[in-house]
């Protein structure tokens, strides 16, 4: 049995959490609640994860992986499943993918911001600059997100656009990018990610 150091509120946890449901070895994680706080390192986890930062998958010999997307492309390899595609595929997945997470990058960045006692008005322009920029390219792809294959690329998208309607609903991202939007409904189908929406708690 793995361990997976975890949260229901991390996009980064739900990444792997996503691909473990669509891999068929969710039944092989132990999930253990972890908490990664910025300004407060987590002994507990750095024993694992010297970064403190989740998540974080210990094997079953005790060695540590970390890093949503190794990770990720761990739990591929082991169940031979086809997230991390090779050939012509492999580089629109990886695209869609270094989007996604650069997307989820932006927008936690602009929520630690924001939580400042004063927020700096010139890095939160710039976020919402950024994000709004990432939306009207994945906008413009929306077509060829939905023919595709599901891929990693595709779910760290679909769980960037998660973190928005959690964390940055006043944005109202659908209006900005309806054809988005009706990919993201689509992909909310699926149980793997109809079951790993972010709860508080």
């Amino acid at each position: 049995m793995m361990t997976l150091h975890w949260s229901p509120k991390s996009p980064y946890v739900r990444k792997v959490m996503v691909c473990a449901d669509e891999l068929g070895v969710t039944d092989r994680l132990e999930l253990r609640r972890s908490v990664a706080a910025m300004l407060k390192p987590n002994p507990a986890l750095m024993a694992d994860n010297p970064l403190s930062k989740i998540p974080t998958l210990v094997l079953d010999g005790g060695n540590c992986l970390f890093d949503s997307v190794v990770i990720c492309e761990y739990l591929n390899d082991l169940a031979g499943g086809s997230l991390f595609p090779q050939g012509d595929a492999k580089w629109p997945a990886l695209r869609w993918h270094a989007l996604g997470d650069g997307l989820l990058d932006a927008l936690i960045l602009w929520r630690n911001e924001r939580e400042r006692a004063v927020p700096l008005q010139t890095l939160i322009d710039a976020f919402d600059l950024k994000v709004r920029a990432a939306l009207a390219l994945l906008e413009a792809e929306s077509d060829s997100l939905a023919r595709a294959p599901l891929t990693i690329g595709h779910v760290a998208v679909g769980c960037a656009l998660g973190y928005l309607d959690y964390r940055f609903a006043a944005l109202g991202w659908r209006e900005l990018a309806p054809g988005l939007a009706r990919w993201h409904a689509t992909l909310m189908q699926r149980p793997s990610f109809a079951n790993t929406e972010p709860v508080d708690g």
